[in-house]
């Protein structure tokens, strides 16, 4: 029997005709946070200004997609899965020209979420979502964990602290799992099943994850009251919220696809990247990542949820490679039954952070950091002080460096 093939007409633009924003007004110029880079990229043109560039030959393309065949790599997979409506609008347009001026940085944002994706589109199909949703950390945070935002949200799906903790991502000084990638994927698709509930409509639904489902449901009766239709297109909103899901489709038709586009996306195998190991408590990330045969900045990229660089309590999961996960366990519990390792220690009365340093053979400065406190940070009778129960301090404070700044100082704010 021939393998079933479904053919899908891509035009132009790549979406359904006739979705698209009817007299969309040309969006203001704004600012693409690059995270993780250390960018601030102003985009260049208006859409449909004389300045921008099309950079697409208009040919239509016809793309074949065997379903009856696995998947190539993670991609083909996400594809596959793509079955939100489409958007045609001169904002995609203009996102699209955004990312394909800058490919360098498209492939190492790609390269980067490689990491995150097959746990991701797992979580998605398990759920029955939308594959397109598998790109909106992108839009969030290019795929990375540690990025933070000026309104406090943090992690790959960008929660702010009250979302977090409405889906029981603890925040602590210790752990913050709005940056855990397991626990933070499970959170954010549970939310946006909840507003695509509420509205019975992605793009709808998008727009709520962005702005706010009350910002978004006071949109809609403003609308109503006025005679007018309520869907995304013809919603007022902020231009950031107006943006969102025109990038999320540029996304969506690059990686669709990317041949039409002159870009490569990079090979991201169909299988599963990391495992979940139980940690011993004491055991300092630096330690950890040389367990694992990894750098630090890379074994951190897959656990980002750590304030401290030592597991302080019972119950975490380290996430590691699937290639050295055997490995690494068993490396693991040799160093749990033999090592020294960490504890905390609550500050007495009349005690100074000087004199804790000392016996710890600490210097204070060491200390600060250890524990996340900038030189200004006065700390009180009882606060919790991590200390070296035996072990060499010197790996945590380089697993401490790799925490940002306005992470520790976040942790910082939450304990006083």
């Amino acid at each position: 029997m021939a393998p079933t093939v479904v053919r899908i007409a891509l035009a132009l633009s790549l979406v359904q005709a006739g979705t698209g924003f009817a007299g969309d007004t040309p969006a203001a110029p704004t600012q693409l946070a690059m995270l993780g880079h250390g960018l601030n990229a102003q985009i260049p043109a208006q859409p449909g200004s004389a300045a921008a560039v099309d950079l697409v030959t208009p040919l239509p393309r016809v793309l074949t997609l065997d379903l009856t065949r696995d998947a190539n790599d993670i991609w083909d997979r996400i594809r596959r899965g793509f079955a939100m409506a489409d958007l045609d609008s001169e904002r995609v347009a203009h996102y699209e020209q955004f990312y394909l001026e800058r490919p360098r940085f498209l492939q190492q944002v790609f390269t980067r979420g490689g990491r995150y994706l097959y746990h991701i589109i797992n979580e998605l199909e398990q759920r029955g979502l939308p594959a397109e949703l598998a790109l909106l950390p992108m839009v969030e945070s290019n795929y990375n964990p540690l990025a933070y935002s000026r309104a406090h949200a943090s992690g790959l799906w960008q929660f702010i602290p009250s979302t977090g903790r409405h889906y029981s991502l603890t925040q602590d000084k210790w752990v913050d799992e709005r940056r855990d990638i397991v626990a933070s994927t499970d959170a954010a698709l549970s939310y946006l099943q909840h507003i695509y509930e509420m509205h019975g409509d992605w793009h709808l639904a998008l727009a709520s994850y962005n702005w706010g489902e009350g910002a978004v449901g006071r949109a809609r009766q403003r609308n109503e009251s006025a005679g007018l239709p309520t869907e995304y297109r013809d919603l007022r909103m902020p231009s950031e919220t107006a943006n969102y899901v025109p990038k999320l489709q540029a996304l969506k038709n690059i990686v669709l696809n990317p041949e039409r586009f002159g870009f490569e996306l990079p090979y991201v195998p169909n299988r599963p990247h990391f495992v979940t190991v139980e940690s011993p408590v004491g055991v300092d990330l630096a330690t950890a990542a040389h367990l694992a045969e990894m750098s630090i900045e890379d074994f951190v990229a897959l656990n980002p949820s750590f304030n401290r660089p030592v597991i302080t309590r019972a119950g975490h999961q380290l996430v590691v490679p699937v290639s050295v996960s055997e490995r690494f366990v068993e490396r693991l519990q040799t160093l749990a039954e033999s090592a020294p390792g960490w504890t905390t220690y609550r500050l007495k009365r009349g005690e100074s952070l000087e004199s804790v340093a000392r016996r710890h053979r600490l210097t204070l400065t060491q200390l600060r950091e250890l524990n996340g406190l900038g030189s200004r940070v006065r700390v009180t009778t009882g606060h919790a002080l991590l200390v070296p129960d035996g072990a060499d301090p010197r790996g945590a404070l380089a697993a401490a460096s790799t925490i940002p700044l306005q992470v520790r100082a976040a942790a910082t704010q939450r304990r006083r």
